[in-house]
């Protein structure tokens, strides 16, 4: 009985050991993923001076990027998610006030930032959409700059991102790349990929389309809008909102409606944490307009 419980024992310690061993290797191979370096080779763009160029830029931060929805609605900077042992996300002070990245920003790192998904370190940035914000056009992309760069300075010192010891676990399980929203953008935009000219800004399917695209549409309800999983556990499911412009479905009054209101044409009340249709209720009669058009193409 003794020989047999000391073998078990030794059976038992042989197993922690293992595990142990595992768990460290996955920790090491989780936080070399989160502290991997990019060497991206940025493109040029020219930044628009002028106050057209800075409406035109906080418009699409307000409206169709986000930027406020993780930023603040100052652009200070905002904790995102505080779980220590998992991560401590943080949003940066997007300003140039004391903790702000303005003041240090060449245009390039703003380029580098947005379009790729890196900080100027090389760094990839974690739940930063650039995988989305990739698609801008140089010319949207230059505004969105020119008002980031016109902040007013706010002082928020905000924390560098730390991945926790079980989050640096589940990052090199691949756990968080279950979502729609990819945990390191930099690991899966083209970085060798021109900037798009976009469409003209117009009442056209070509335009809604390339709103979609860079309006964070896409990860929710699908690469054809046709619905998603539900981003977080208890949330709905993202519903297939191209079936919406069928024959039948609503009239853009009533999607231009529900936009603007965050009721839809039966009553119900969009889940503003879910659809952040006040956000969108930002865009302009002709952007919904072209939004419109376009899932009206997409047909059944």
């Amino acid at each position: 009985m003794k020989k047999a419980l000391k073998w078990t024992g030794i059976g038992l310690a042989g197993l922690i050991l293992i595990v142990v061993i595992a768990a460290g290797a996955l920790y090491l191979r989780g936080g070399s993923r989160l502290n991997r370096r990019y060497e991206i080779p940025v493109a040029a763009i020219p930044i628009p001076a002028g106050a057209s160029a800075v409406a035109r830029g906080r418009h699409l931060a307000e409206a169709v990027t986000m930027c406020h929805g993780c930023h603040g609605e100052n652009l200070g900077g905002d904790t995102l998610i505080d779980q220590p042992t998992i991560v401590t996300l943080y949003a940066s002070n997007l300003t140039s006030g004391r903790g702000g990245v303005a003041a240090g920003y060449t245009d390039a790192d703003y380029v580098r930032a947005i379009r790729h998904g890196v900080d100027p370190a090389g760094r990839g940035l974690m739940i930063m959409h650039s995988d989305a914000f990739s698609r801008l056009g140089v010319k949207d992309l230059g505004a969105l700059i020119a008002y980031l760069k016109s902040l007013p300075p706010v002082d928020n010192v905000v924390p560098r991102t730390r991945g926790g010891p079980v989050g640096k676990v589940l990052v090199a399980l691949g756990v968080f790349d279950r979502g729609p929203a990819p945990l390191i953008p930099a690991e899966v935009i083209d970085h060798a990929a021109h900037i798009p000219v976009a469409p003209a800004a117009g009442v056209t399917p070509e335009y809604g389309a390339y709103l979609v695209s860079v309006a964070l549409c896409t990860m929710c309800h699908g690469t054809d809008l046709r619905g998603g999983p539900a981003m977080d556990e208890g949330a709905p499911a993202a519903p297939n909102i191209a079936v919406y412009a069928i024959p039948g479905g609503w009239t853009e009054e009533q999607f231009l409606s529900a936009i603007r209101t965050g009721v839809t044409p039966s009553g119900k009340s969009l889940d503003a944490d879910s659809m952040p249709w006040e956000h969108y209720a930002k865009m302009t009669d002709d952007e919904l307009k072209a939004i419109w058009r376009y899932l009206a193409s997409l047909g059944l």
